[in-house]
């Protein structure tokens, strides 16, 4: 097995000696004492997320929401503070604003100041119609950046629909600074309850209550993440994964943040060079690590429900013709023989269980039925049920929409149209004209079979 890693290019990526001999030691060589083997397993999830981290896609993604989150934190506040302002708790938004920016240090108050000052300056009233479209639309696309960037790290090739990305995208907006607001306020009146202030004068409880206060945030953060990575991708995840990287990605998260604040601290000379531009040096580079720490975290998630993709070595052999077309086929009667038999439509997951196939190429599969209008996919787990009667059309006319359309003109265009006569010609031979419909060839199996 060499160390050789694949982009999302198909470009092969060569990675330093130090990790082929990572990888090396925690997959080609067995553990021989207690505490290797039950380092094993963590050891190979950390190296995958290094190997991520040095072919460097996944920093691109983390840039590129940087400057989404430049472009869409006013709106997304301004939002906020609508639905929070109905609830008459609007005030409580620039002290949650300051717990985010803390790592910033002493400018934290300053640039939470500014921010609130952009949001309570618009004015939604003179905004009209336009304005508060786009001001909806502005901030839904954020998030719609970042499902983009869950799901290029789910190798997930398609989103969700406009419609159904912008209802629950906005649904999320709405309801999301209230939970936030309600965890708050019942974290904050727990705290400041005569009976937990009694408490704390006592031994064990005054150690446990300050444990519990400092482990919090942890808490809300992790809870937090955990929910994002269920939901935004475009896939059904597992709880136990989301959790899994919820529970990394929150924690690495609280504990750069004391980290970076320290840095800043300690940062002068960031101020000597850059003067008053330092501040927004410092918060593009906290936004960064902000963002490299969330999309690590679902890529381990990712990882922890998929757990054939941590050696990330074996390059996949292209489909060959019959292979590229026998799989949607196969796949097409599987979907039509439950639907004729009354069961329920099978999620993507399961089929892709079923078929032993690999969940790129039956996306593609997927993408290409649904193209031709026989297949269609409902619900969040992408159920995959008939979208025409398999009765009208025949199984020939299902392979001859499996094999795809020619390929565009190139070079001489008399040489092109020659071949592609040739091909049509030889498909339309083998169509036999009384051939049964799909349906009735499906109801004709041997009893052997």
């Amino acid at each position: 097995m060499d160390s050789a890693a694949l982009g999302p290019d198909n470009r092969v990526t060569m990675l330093p000696p130090p990790y082929q001999r990572a990888h090396e030691l925690l997959w080609l060589r067995e553990p021989t004492s207690i505490w290797g083997r039950r380092l094993l397993t963590p050891g190979r999830y950390a190296l995958a997320l290094l190997r991520d981290l040095l072919e460097g896609e996944i920093s691109l993604r983390a840039m590129s929401l940087v400057y989404t989150t430049l472009l869409s934190l006013v709106p997304l506040l301004a939002l906020a503070f609508s639905v929070l302002k109905a609830f008459g708790v609007h005030n409580q938004l620039e002290p949650i604003l300051n717990r985010a920016l803390e790592p910033l240090g002493d400018q934290a108050v300053v640039i939470s100041g500014s921010i609130i000052t952009f949001v309570d300056n618009i004015k939604v009233g003179v905004l009209g119609s336009i304005g508060i479209a786009l001001l909806l639309y502005t901030s839904v696309s954020m998030i719609s950046k970042i499902e983009a960037s869950f799901n290029f790290i789910w190798k997930i090739k398609q989103e969700r629909g406009f419609t159904q990305r912008f209802g629950e995208y906005l649904s999320v907006l709405l309801i999301g600074p209230v939970l936030v607001f309600t965890a708050l306020a019942l974290t904050a009146s727990v705290r400041s309850s005569a009976v937990v202030t009694t408490l704390a004068l006592y031994e064990p409880f005054g150690t446990t209550i300050l444990l519990v206060t400092q482990l919090a945030p942890y808490v809300l953060i992790v809870a937090a993440l955990t929910f994002v990575y269920g939901f935004i991708p475009n896939t059904p995840v597992k709880l136990s994964a989301a959790a899994g990287g919820g529970l990394f990605a929150g924690v690495a998260w609280e504990s750069a943040s004391i980290g970076f604040a320290r840095f800043v601290a300690g940062a002068s000379s960031y101020s000597a060079i850059y003067s008053s531009f330092a501040i927004v040096i410092i918060l593009l580079i906290w936004l960064y690590v902000s963002w490299l720490i969330v999309l690590f975290g679902c890529r381990l998630a990712f990882y922890l429900q998929n757990p054939r993709h941590l050696v990330g070595t074996v390059e996949m052999r292209p489909p060959g013709s019959r292979e590229a077309e026998y799989l949607p086929m196969r796949l097409m009667m599987l979907v039509a023989e439950r639907f004729a038999a009354g069961q329920a439509p099978l999620p993507m997951a399961e089929i892709e269980r079923l078929l032993a196939v690999d969940g790129e190429r039956l996306a593609r599969a997927v993408q290409l039925l649904v193209g031709t209008g026989v297949l269609g996919e409902s619900g969040v787990e992408r159920r995959l049920l008939p979208a025409r009667d398999p009765a009208t059309y025949r199984l020939s006319e299902l392979w001859l929409w499996c094999r795809g359309s020619a390929p565009a003109v190139v070079g001489d265009e008399v040489d092109h149209r020659r071949l592609v006569d040739w091909l049509s010609r030889a498909e339309v031979a083998a169509v036999a004209a009384g051939e049964p419909s799909f349906a009735e060839w499906l109801r004709d199996k041997p009893p052997s079979l």
